[in-house]
């Protein structure tokens, strides 16, 4: 293939991901005009359009969107490789990015990355918050974090914490006037603060669990948010129940500024995950990272039992 053809087709992937001839632009150092160009003749080339272009927006063709699957994935497969060429390096270095939810990045990225960062000035890391399903190969990133149970098949997955569970927690004041919830159903009669899930758009049902009963409430209330934390401030200010992990709001259980309900009904499940293709091939950077993250269960008697 002509050199003039692989930087054409990297040109076309990056505004096809991108749905921008601005932001793809910007990414890959050149101007908007030239870029435009560069697609236009790829087109020409292949006697076919990849792009709709309005004044408003870009988006594959039937073309472009054939084009994209097949050419997209080996081309992040030879950049892989290139990346991985750093095992040639006296250290590790590059950029990871990793998708997560807010809880695992505080609670179990965070401390990893402050321990082997100081030691590791080459290595860049880029975290972005999301409680969706990201899928981390279309939107290219090097990892996600979820729980085990939601790592989609054909992944690695790599345990880097315990069991957790989650929690159905209000504040005193809340529970003032209201009777506190014996069942997951009787949530209906309550103002529950809903967390919305910026991939999918939805808000994230409760899920519960007794006696090998399953369920999944869609609750409602007054507020919505897309981040935990201002999920918990609005428990800790008595406007309604939050449903969260177990550790995020362990401190206020146990100073008595929430109060948690339906415990029995909130089974341990499995805990983060760091997951990616199993075709990537792990830089050295990348491999540091895994191995710093990788949980590692402490005996009984590490645990004093």
């Amino acid at each position: 293939m002509a050199r003039e053809n692989i930087s054409d087709l990297i040109a076309f992937i990056a505004v096809a991901q991108d749905r921008s001839f601005t932001r793809a632009a910007a990414k890959i150092g050149v101007s908007q005009s030239a870029l435009s160009q560069t697609v236009r003749e790829l087109e020409a080339r292949l006697g076919l359009r990849l792009l709709t272009r309005t004044t408003r927006s870009v988006a594959p063709t039937e073309a472009g969107e054939r084009l994209l699957r097949t050419i997209a994935p080996r081309i992040e497969e030879i950049n892989a490789e290139l990346a991985a060429l750093g095992e040639l390096r006296d250290k590790p270095a590059g950029t990871i990015r990793l998708t997560s939810t807010e809880n695992a990045a505080t609670s179990v990225l965070w401390p990893a990355l402050e321990k082997i960062l100081p030691g590791y000035p080459d290595i860049k890391v880029e975290i972005v918050i999301d409680y969706g399903l990201t899928d981390i190969v279309a939107e290219r990133y090097d990892a996600g974090v979820r729980p085990g149970e939601t790592v989609a098949t054909g992944m690695i997955a790599v345990r880097i914490g315990p069991d957790m569970r989650m929690a159905v927690v209000g504040a005193p004041a809340y529970f003032a006037t209201r009777q506190r919830p014996r069942t997951p159903q009787d949530l209906t009669a309550h103002n529950c603060i809903n967390l919305r899930l910026p991939t999918h758009g939805g808000l994230y049902a409760w899920e519960f669990e007794k006696a090998g009963r399953e369920l999944r409430v869609r609750v409602e209330g007054q507020l919505v948010f897309s981040a935990a934390a201002l999920i918990v401030n609005a428990a800790l200010a008595g406007f309604g129940l939050a449903y969260l992990p177990e550790e995020q709001v362990r401190t206020y259980l146990a100073d008595g500024r929430l109060v948690r309900v339906l415990a029995d009904w909130c089974q341990p499940f499995s805990g983060y995950h760091l997951y990616y293709p199993s075709r990537r091939q792990p830089t050295p950077a990348f491999a540091l990272l895994v191995d710093a993250l990788r949980y590692r269960a402490r005996s009984k008697a590490a645990q004093g039992c």
